[in-house]
């Protein structure tokens, strides 16, 4: 793909496309013209997320109100207590969390931290974002996600700004309110596929999130991926392939993976039938070190080292689990690698106002294009795809650990 296509595709879509928003629909409809224009037939399939209205977020502090933002789906109402600042989740300081509000180090919380603070009898979260030393005092939006509150009660949550959560903890604050009121329902996000058949009835998943977080445009994390496969798809689309091509461009990554997940729900029945899961999530900056994280046993990991080697193209190719749309892949059972350009987030940092296409270079991203598409034509040619099926028990350990079935031991 040349470099004014790729940079149109930037260009098009740089604007914040959140998950079940109609900016992220106009992205997915974006996505499946591009897939057309190339001669891929492509479709949108949707799937249910939730979604939050915030009417009013406040946050008094000794009486004095405190910029936050609520979170999506945390419910609505108030509440007030004493303030306790909790820079750890270990249980000595879970101990101290009975009937306060809690502020916490973090932009967001998991599973087992959340279930810990509702036994431990938390009223209400703060978490903080932001840089002090940064000139803008951006706030991000979060979602309390269903997966993370389980069986458990759901609590207020908001989000301030770090210089505000320094603030609250250097001017010993004691008493806090906060107030939530939010209009929530069931919205839809989609998933985009097109598809390149090949000779057998057996696929290779190429897959990319497109949506983005509530301050990025998502140039970085992920258009970059999306451009990713749709460079791959314009290199093979005249090649002779054995394996056929399927592009998943996945919606709601951000939110817990959830175009991934729904994905593998609603197709459970042709995993068997898919060899192979390709997932790119962020490619093509300035500067960076490109990795692949295998979700499959140990040889995949030494065959893309070694084609690295092969081709001149540095490869930092470990096998464990990536946090992104390959995991749900995995989980079924299906050998997945993730490919991505990992940049330091003063270089290209991503969930902020800063992931725009300035931190991209077109020419890495051609370059990275290259060594995926001959990687995907390898794969879809052979008469064997050499992969095998079984996932590692290592694998399926850390799967389990990032999905919160078992805690991570420590």
């Amino acid at each position: 793909m040349n470099t004014r296509a790729l940079k149109k595709i930037f260009l098009d879509t740089d604007y914040v496309h959140r998950s079940g928003t109609p900016e992220e629909l106009q992205a997915a409809e974006y996505l499946k013209a591009r897939c057309e224009e190339l001669g891929a037939p492509a479709r949108l399939e949707s799937f249910p997320v939730p979604m939050g209205e915030i009417e009013e977020a406040r946050l008094l502090a000794d009486g004095k109100e405190i910029p936050c933002r609520g979170f999506f789906c945390c419910g609505s109402g108030e509440t007030e207590g004493e303030l306790y600042y909790m820079p750890g989740l270990d249980k000595v300081s879970m101990a101290g969390a009975k009937d306060k509000i809690v502020l916490l180090d973090t932009q967001g919380i998991g599973f087992f931290p959340y279930q810990d603070l509702m036994k431990a009898g938390a009223r209400a979260i703060l978490f903080q974002y932001g840089n002090i030393h940064f000139p803008n005092r951006d706030i991000d939006e979060r979602d309390l996600r269903a997966h993370v509150v389980g069986e458990e009660r759901k609590v207020l949550c908001a989000m301030i700004h770090s210089e505000s959560a320094v603030q609250l903890v250097k001017n010993k604050v004691k008493h806090v309110k906060l107030v939530i009121r939010q209009r929530e329902w069931e919205g839809q996000s989609h998933n985009v596929i097109a598809e390149l058949p090949g000779e057998r009835e057996e696929w290779i998943v190429l897959s990319a999130h497109y949506d983005s977080t509530a301050l990025s445009h998502g140039s970085y994390d992920n258009m970059s991926g999306c451009a990713g496969l749709l460079g791959v798809l314009e290199a093979l689309r005249n090649k002779q392939r054995n394996y056929g091509l399927r592009f998943v461009f996945c919606g709601s990554e951000e939110r817990g993976l959830l175009g991934s997940k729904a994905y593998v729900r609603d197709h459970e029945a042709e995993l068997e039938k898919i060899a192979l899961n390709i997932n790119l999530d962020m490619i093509g900056t300035i500067m960076g070190k490109f990795i692949a994280c295998v979700s499959a046993e140990e040889a995949l990991k030494s065959y893309l080292s070694y084609m690295g080697a092969e081709l001149g193209f540095p490869v930092s190719a470990r096998t464990g689990v990536y946090s992104s749309d390959s995991t749900p892949f995995a989980d079924k059972g299906v050998p997945a690698v993730s490919l991505a350009r990992i940049a330091g987030k003063d270089v290209a940092p991503i969930h902020c106002r800063y992931d725009r296409p300035e931190v991209l270079s077109m020419e890495q991203l051609q370059r990275d294009i290259a060594f995926i598409a001959e990687f995907t034509r390898r794969m879809a040619q052979a008469a064997v795809c050499p992969v095998g099926r079984e996932i590692p028990e290592k694998v399926k350990k850390e799967l389990d650990e990032y999905l919160f079935r078992k805690r991570k031991e420590l």
